[in-house]
């Protein structure tokens, strides 16, 4: 009896023993080093990131956990706490709303955490501690300027932005007016599709708050279906006189594409001019294929490892290079700007099949 006893505890005690040396395991391998939070999963964007960001990391001491909040965010919320709760040292994230992400990143700094503010700048809070970007009003200029590089005087203008709860959209969005205005007050354009962009037409700098009432009218929310529901309300509504040769001043590639689409259908528009950005494949395609006129190639090779590159030294202890700052409404935040390439027809290949962003077999007619 006694020998069996004996032999159910001491089995009882192994049994302990390895649930503890398990439960340690598990313990020291979820330890994160960097958590990184991308808005969602279904843009080719940011599944490209994910990778990038592993690659980022590779041959070092440090790990990396990535989370998808997939439009929502209340889920990157949830996303941070369970980062939070693995240990991690730096918080990279690209905020789905930049207001709505300050309780995140305030739960992130008040557990002793950096937080890296990634392409998309977090809004009115102090728990940002730097922010890593394109130039976005240099991304609103070249745009612009490529529509007066091919204006015609009197030619319809059409104008969309982004979505109102990204700062980056005005930012974007601001660059773009500060080059189009001129042309619009001396008569070069027409504005085809916003009232209030017309009761300000004499102005060459605008506040946030007539910003926020254009954008207010040709908002696309980032949202393709959206562009292009609006693109054909504007048609429809437009006189004869707002069709023939127009330019379009349009956020993204994924806007651009559905706007084009839409342009190219009507049989009153002869030809029509349309910006882009993010060098997206398919809207590359439109580019060889004449249907999008131009993108704004923003190399997020370059914006991932600047990103990464802050973490690590943040975790070796160092300060992170910077070059500027941007205002989020409540402070300074310390900024690492990343340039931007115009790309049309005539300089497709060597920006990206020849940089090796993209190979040559992903495309059709280059």
């Amino acid at each position: 009896m006694k020998s069996s006893v004996k032999a159910i505890s001491l089995m009882l005690v192994v049994m302990f023993l390895a649930v503890f040396v398990a439960a340690c395991g598990n313990s020291s391998s979820s330890k994160v080093s960097v958590g990184i939070v991308l808005p969602t999963k279904d843009e080719p964007r940011w599944v490209q990131d994910e990778q990038r960001f592993k690659d980022a990391l590779k041959g070092s001491k440090y790990t990396t956990e990535i989370l998808f909040s997939q439009g929502s965010s209340a889920k990157e919320k949830e996303n941070v706490d369970a980062l939070i709760a693995k240990g991690i040292k730096v918080l990279i994230i690209c905020p789905q709303d930049g207001d709505a992400a300050a309780a995140a990143v305030e739960s992130a700094k008040k557990a002793g955490i950096q937080v890296i503010s990634y392409d998309r700048l977090i809004t009115k809070t102090d728990a940002v501690n730097y922010y890593v970007t394109f130039d976005s009003v240099a991304v609103g200029k070249a745009q612009a300027q490529y529509l007066v590089d091919h204006a015609k005087k009197g030619q319809p203008l059409y104008l969309y932005a982004g979505a109102a709860s990204d700062n980056n959209a005005f930012l974007f969005f601001q660059g773009a007016w500060q080059v189009l205005q001129p042309k619009i007050a001396d008569g070069t354009f027409k504005i085809a599709n916003s009232s209030e962009a017309v009761a300000l037409k004499g102005n060459k700098d605008l506040t946030r708050e007539q910003l926020s009432k254009i954008i207010g009218q040709v908002t696309t929310n980032w949202d393709a279906n959206e562009a292009k529901n609006k693109a054909q309300t504007h048609l429809t509504a437009a006189a004869a006189d707002m069709k023939g040769d127009v330019a379009i001043l349009a956020p993204n590639d994924g806007t651009a594409r559905s706007i084009a689409d839409v342009f190219g259908s009507d049989k009153a528009v002869t030809s029509f001019v349309v910006t882009g950005q993010d060098a997206e494949k398919a809207s590359i395609q439109y580019v060889i294929d004449g249907k999008q006129s131009m993108t704004v190639f923003k190399d997020v090779r370059t914006l991932v490892k600047d990103a990464m590159g802050m973490a690590v030294a943040i975790l070796d202890g160092k300060t992170p290079e910077t070059t500027g700052s941007y205002n989020n409404g409540k402070i300074d935040v310390k900024a690492k700007q990343t340039n931007v390439i115009v790309v049309d027809k005539a300089n497709v290949k060597s920006a990206l099949v020849d940089s090796a962003y993209y190979q040559a077999s992903d495309f059709k007619g280059l």
